[in-house]
């Protein structure tokens, strides 16, 4: 009879050991589940409303001659790109901002004086969108600004050109100073911020297509900034009224109020080639509405050989009517620039 009991309760004491890791191993899981779903939870809970892009772009070429028979001169020419893109999407709301700028020089020693420049090119956009019930059809308010960074001058005949500064004395170097300066006063085309143009719009925009959209703003600012004075009269600035009897004094900035209307179209061909284009077209309000009109239009065409290497081609035409070209209004401005790049990008690439 003892033995009975004994066995007995060495069988009750083994089952509640059993049960006792069973019911440990369960609440176990249940914990770990309970862990995993508070994680699901967090994530879910913080989407993700930022998106960027970046793509820096660099190209060097250089040639060097010793004895060379057929003349020429020592130059380097180098072309630096940046595009950063920074989108934000919410609901209904979608804010995408684009900074592109540009600059090549080509360094000559004929020409050593002053660095010649061959690209030059500050372009920011920012673009504040709704989406209305029409899944088509956006409202947006928009702001864009158009400059360059350095001078840039009507020739390549600059004075002073291989002459050997070195063994100048201060008072030939002062000489040469002064003469230069007065040579740039005739001879400025453009410099940072001369000119600078500035549009903020408000309209509706329409997107038919991923690679397609047209805004239409009915209502737009523009202001163009000449800070150099001896340029503002070639680009239309207002003329101060008690100057304009005897000595004309041109302001620093024109306001414009009129209505524009911006296209952007973007094609890709298997990650390759792209090719992307943006119109603009503005017309005045305050000054020949719907007669006359300022028209940019930029292309890009990238043809991307390897991960690191591409092939690019940009022009830019631009239109004008109030700016003076070689004392002649209502030219056409035209300019293209190919290279072969060294690139690099960070984050996602086909932000559009």
């Amino acid at each position: 009879m003892r033995k009975f009991i004994l066995l007995t309760g060495l069988l009750a004491l083994s089952v509640s050991g059993f049960a006792q890791d069973d019911a440990q191993k369960a609440a176990a899981e249940a914990a770990a589940a309970f862990v995993d779903a508070k994680a699901d939870e967090a994530a879910a809970a913080k989407p993700k409303y930022w998106q960027y892009s970046t793509v820096f772009d660099i190209g060097v070429n250089q040639t060097s001659l010793f004895n060379w028979a057929a003349g020429g001169f020592n130059n380097i020419t180098l072309s630096t790109g940046f595009d950063g893109k920074a989108y934000y999407a919410k609901d209904r709301m979608n804010w995408k901002n684009r900074l592109q700028l540009q600059y090549g020089f080509i360094w000559s020693a004929d020409k050593s004086y002053v660095l010649q420049k061959s690209n030059d090119r500050i372009y920011f956009e920012s673009k504040f969108s709704y989406k209305t019930a029409k899944e088509t059809w956006n409202w947006t308010a928009s702001y864009d600004f158009r400059s360059q960074f350095t001078d840039s001058y009507s020739n390549y005949d600059y004075p002073f050109a291989g002459e050997d500064k070195q063994h100048m004395d201060e008072h030939m170097k002062e000489e040469m100073k002064h003469m230069f300066e007065e040579w740039r006063k005739g001879s400025i085309k453009s410099t940072f911020l001369s000119p600078a143009y500035n549009n903020l719009a408000i309209g509706a925009e329409w997107t038919p297509a991923p690679w397609f959209n047209l805004n239409i703003s009915h209502l737009t600012g523009s202001v163009v900034i000449v800070t150099e004075p001896v340029l503002r009269k070639q680009y239309g600035m207002p003329v101060t009224p008690a100057t304009a009897a005897v000595d004309p004094v041109y302001s620093a900035a024109l306001f414009q109020f009129g209505a524009s209307i911006k296209a952007n179209a973007k094609f890709s061909i298997n990650d390759k080639f792209n090719y992307e284009t943006q119109l603009v077209v503005f017309t005045d309000y305050l000054n020949h509405p719907f007669t006359q009109y300022r028209v940019n239009w930029d292309n890009k065409i990238a043809w991307q050989i390897t991960s690191f290497f591409k092939i690019g081609l940009s022009t830019w035409l631009l239109y004008d009517p109030i700016v003076e070209i070689d004392g002649v209004k209502s030219k056409v401005q035209f300019k293209d620039f190919l290279a072969f790049n060294f690139t690099f990008a960070f984050g996602k690439k086909d932000l559009k």
